[in-house]
Order: C-alpha cells, then sequence, then structure tokens
C-alpha cells in the first residue's frame, strides 16, 4: 500500500469546486483574494467541547496538490471546462496563507478552528479533503477523548478496525483516537505510519485451535512469556477460563519470575465477572495480573461499570469509538467570510439563515483564548477583526454574540491566539509537532477547562464572544440585508 502520507488527493474534491473554478476563471476573479473559515456548530453527543485533530493530513494534502495529465484529461472529457481553465490546472500550486489551531486544541461551536486566505478558485478546491480530514478525526478525537476521561485514569485501547467505515478510516481514526487520550491501537498500520502504538495478544480462536483450552493458555505463555494475557470466554469464564488462565501462569510464568500478566474478557456481564475474577486472581497469588475487558463499551458503559465496582485495569473500545456511533457526523463547514478589495481592504461578507445558527461570523478574525491567572482555568473564547489587539494588562469587556443584554468585564487573565500560521505564499511555515506531543498537548489544554465543562450530560456552557468591532460590522451586514 502507498504511503497514505504522501497520496495525491487533488480529485478528492466536489464536482461543483470545479465548476466554481472554471467560473471564476471566466468572470475574472482568478486572482480576487477571499477569506473562508472552517467551523462546526455543534458538539457531538451534547458535550462541552470538541478536539480539533487532522491538521498533519490537511498539511500533507496541500504539500502535494497538483493535477497529472489524467487528472487533466478526465476533466477535458466532461466536455464543459475552458482550455483556459485545464491549462491553469496543469500548472496549479496552492500559494496562499493558511492559519489553524494546534491538534489536539479544545474547541467550540462557530469559531474558526482553520482560516484559508487564498485566490478564489485556489481556496475553493480546498473545501472538500479538508472537511473530510478534519471532521473524521476531530470526531474520533472527540469521542476517544470522553471515553478515556470515563475511564478515569485507567488504560483505552482502540480496537475498532474491522468495524471502521473503510481502510482510512482505521488508520486515521487510530491516530485521532490517539491524540484523544487512547493508550494505543490493534491497528498495526496506524503504528507504521504515525507510531500509535500497537498490540494485541489473541482471539477466541486461538483458544479454540487446541485441544483444550488450558493447552492453548500453556502455549500461548510459552510462546509470550512477557506479554501473556490470555482471553478467558471462550466456553465458561468462572468454571473453566480462570482457573485454567491460573493453571497456565503457576506452570509457565511462576517458575520463570514473570509476575505480570493478564486477562481479557470479550462477553458477559462484566462487573459481576470482573469482580468474581479479581477475587480468584488475588486468592491463587496472581496480584499483579491485568484485568482487560471489550465488548461494545462507550463511555456511559465504562462510567456504568466502573459505578457497579468492575475490577477493570483496561479497555478495548472498538465500533462506538472508531464509528463515533452514538453521533457519526462532526458537521464542520467551510465558508466566505470576506473578500480583498483592489486597495487591499477586505470586504466582510456573510451568509444569512431563518436558523440562527446558521448565520456566519464575517471578515478575517482571530481567535483569543483567555485563561484566569489564578486557576489557569479557560474563561472564554473571543473572536475579533484581525487588526484587533488583546491587551490583558487592562479589564476588557466582552458581549455574548446569542444574547446581546449580556456582557462581562475581566480582570487578571491572560490572552492566547488560537490560530497559528501554517502555510504563508503557500510555503510551510508550521514546525509540525510529534504524535506524542499532540496527544500531550492535548491532555494539557483539556485540562485548563472547567469541570463544569467537561461533563458529559447537559455541560455548561462555553462562551465564544465576539469584539465590539467584529459585532457591529455583522449587525449592519444584516441590517443592510433585511
Amino acid at each position: 500500500m502507498e504511503n497514505i502520507k504522501s497520496l495525491n488527493f487533488t480529485m478528492l474534491c466536489d464536482f461543483y469546486e470545479l465548476t466554481m473554478g472554471n467560473g471564476y476563471l471566466a468572470s475574472g476573479m482568478r486572482d480576487r483574494i477571499t477569506y473562508f473559515d472552517l467551523f462546526f456548530r455543534t458538539v457531538p453527543d451534547g458535550g462541552g467541547f470538541a478536539i480539533a485533530a487532522g491538521l498533519d493530513q490537511v498539511i500533507e494534502y496541500i504539500k502535494n496538490l497538483h493535477f497529472d495529465e489524467k487528472d487533466i484529461e478526465y476533466l477535458r472529457g466532461r466536455g464543459i471546462f475552458t482550455e483556459e481553465f485545464l491549462a491553469y490546472l496543469a500548472d496549479f500550486r496552492f500559494t496562499g496563507d493558511i492559519w489553524a489551531v494546534p491538534e489536539g486544541t479544545p474547541v467550540f461551536p462557530r469559531e474558526p478552528i482553520l482560516i484559508v486566505r487564498a485566490p478564489a478558485i485556489q481556496a475553493q478546491l480546498l473545501e472538500t479533503y479538508m472537511l473530510c480530514t478534519l471532521n473524521h478525526q476531530s470526531l474520533i478525537a472527540t469521542k476517544a477523548n470522553r471515553i478515556v476521561r470515563a475511564a478515569r485514569g485507567r488504560a483505552v485501547l482502540e480496537f475498532g478496525s474491522r468495524r471502521a467505515q473503510g481502510s482510512d478510516a482505521a488508520i486515521l481514526g487510530a491516530r485521532a483516537a490517539y491524540i484523544g487520550g487512547c493508550a494505543g491501537t490493534a491497528c498495526v498500520l496506524s503504528d507504521q505510519l504515525f507510531g500509535v502504538p500497537a498490540g494485541g495478544t489473541m482471539a477466541h480462536a486461538w483458544v479454540q485451535m487446541f485441544d483444550s483450552e488450558l493447552e492453548a493458555f500453556r502455549a500461548y505463555c510459552r510462546t509470550y512469556p512477557q506479554n501473556a494475557t490470555l482471553l478467558v470466554d471462550t466456553y465458561n469464564t468462572l468454571q473453566s477460563g480462570i482457573p485454567n488462565a491460573i493453571r497456565a501462569f503457576n506452570e509457565i510464568l511462576k517458575p520463570l519470575g514473570i509476575t505480570k500478566c493478564g486477562i481479557r474478557l470479550d462477553s458477559g456481564d462484566l462487573a459481576y465477572l470482573t469482580r468474581k475474577a479479581r477475587k480468584m486472581l488475588d486468592d491463587a497469588g496472581w496480584t499483579e495480573c491485568t484485568i482487560t475487558c471489550s465488548n461494545a463499551l462507550d463511555e456511559y458503559l465504562i462510567e456504568d461499570l466502573i459505578n457497579q465496582g468492575a475490577c477493570i485495569d483496561c479497555f478495548g473500545v472498538g465500533e462506538r469509538l472508531i464509528t463515533a456511533r452514538s453521533e457519526p457526523v462532526f458537521g464542520g463547514v467551510y465558508k466566505l467570510a470576506g473578500v480583498e478589495r483592489p486597495d487591499g481592504s477586505i470586504e466582510p461578507k456573510i451568509k444569512i439563515s431563518e436558523n440562527v445558527d446558521k448565520i456566519t461570523n464575517p471578515h478575517f478574525k482571530k481567535l483569543y483564548r483567555f485563561y484566569a491567572k489564578d486557576t489557569g482555568k479557560a474563561l472564554a473564547d473571543y473572536l475579533c477583526v484581525h487588526d484587533e489587539t488583546v491587551d490583558d494588562t487592562k479589564p476588557l469587556t466582552i458581549f455574548d454574540p446569542d444574547a446581546t443584554w449580556k456582557e462581562k468585564t475581566l480582570t487578571d487573565f491572560t490572552a492566547k491566539e488560537l490560530l497559528v500560521p501554517i502555510f504563508r505564499n503557500g510555503e510551510l511555515v508550521y514546525d509540525k509537532p510529534s504524535l506524542p506531543e499532540i496527544k500531550r498537548f492535548c491532555a494539557e489544554q483539556i485540562d485548563t477547562l472547567w469541570d463544569e465543562v467537561r461533563r458529559f450530560e447537559n455541560p455548561h456552557q462555553y462562551y465564544v464572544d465576539l469584539s465590539q468591532k467584529l459585532w457591529n460590522i455583522k449587525i449592519n451586514l444584516l441590517r443592510d440585508r433585511k
């Protein structure tokens, strides 16, 4: 398989990106500089925040962006594109600017997690792949983090490749799950390509291949004495599985002085079975033996198991993580926010809808996050026009954009710009962090959120406020278009 990181996905675009590009060229807008925001409207599962992920793949996509001869011939064969446009595509390269929040950043509805400044045709062509990638990985990272937080410090492993919607979803989903806090994956290719730690032991087929369960366990302990985790529910967990595991540990591992081992359960009443298993193992002297559980788990089932006193050290989570089964759509969108005039000034653009959530925030913007100096906790995010600067040495009044009568004055806070330069004039200027660094950053940033924002049910709303200048621009555009 060709390295997924170096594939050219230029033709992974909606057809209307090309028809609009052809039309822009015909209308004399080839070099018209535009500003597009990529943002989402609602947090999956009714959560308090989402996690941005997928930027690394967007970077690789843009670096490899080009149309080859087969692409041009295909488009020529459609019979609707001008030769001038096809010649433009044959020499295509991205020359614009991109800003984005770093991967692993907690993000909130209606704030840009990526901004593109580029000629209209270029900016339009990026839309589909960027949404496909950021929507998918942000969805999985967000779901994984919910599950990891539910586990309360116990390891969570991503087990979902066989239930993912295709190979890319399995490979990149494992990457996103790792960013969200998973300790590792069952997907070997994700380890090979991205360094997501892969691991695994046995399936029920291993146990069934041998004449007896005990012989299957003995053989595995002989082969992998330093990593002996035995699947104990192929036949009868309490009557044969655990007793045979203990016997194999005693016969094979104990003489070698090995005390590190484990069992896994994939079925049954996990709360009841793990309590029984823990007692049986402890009574036999295998107090260091860990218990791993799988079987259609999610954050709610994990919470229930822990609350019921289940003795589980590690969770393997598959289909409900890799597919984000409870809400499998992230809902990111890509909207025009401004166009540069010939004099270099920016004409703000707005999309209006009867659905208030679909009204966009216009103009080229900055995004700040405010932190309390005494606690380090995030207070609010703040959208302002690109030429505004926040002075965090002075009190600042912020306005709730959804309730114009509410305002709050902040003091003793620090302000941090969240959007960082990624491409400038088509050249990569971002020093990409390693995947373990992204994972650590994600955990650190989530720790800045209040517990009330992090809870699963009815989380406290985290405010994304507008500056007075940006609010005035938005209101005037809305009034002008009534």
